[in-house]
């Protein structure tokens, strides 16, 4: 929720690289969560790779919810880091 620019102002914009956790760390957030929007079992089969977000939208509250391109699913923002780009 917020890591670095605040409630409602997305960490990754449309069109950017994101990195999705590795599989210890979305079965962490699976436990945890109990909330909206929750990661689903099939999710964890992409875990580590790295994807273009698509659509970013906000729950109530300001938790950032991110769709990404050819990766189904929901994502919250705690699920994914910034790809650096490489040469």
């Amino acid at each position: 929720m917020g890591k670095n620019k605040g409630l409602y102002s997305e960490e990754f914009s449309v069109g950017s690289r994101v990195r999705i956790d590795d599989k210890q760390a979305l079965e962490r957030f699976l436990r945890r969560w109990k909330y909206h929007h929750a990661l689903q079992l099939e999710q964890l089969s992409y875990a580590g790779q790295t994807a273009v977000v698509k659509s970013v939208m906000f729950y109530h509250g300001g938790d950032e919810l991110y769709e990404l391109v050819n990766i189904p699913g929901i994502w919250h923002e705690e699920c994914l880091s910034a790809q650096e780009e490489t040469e």
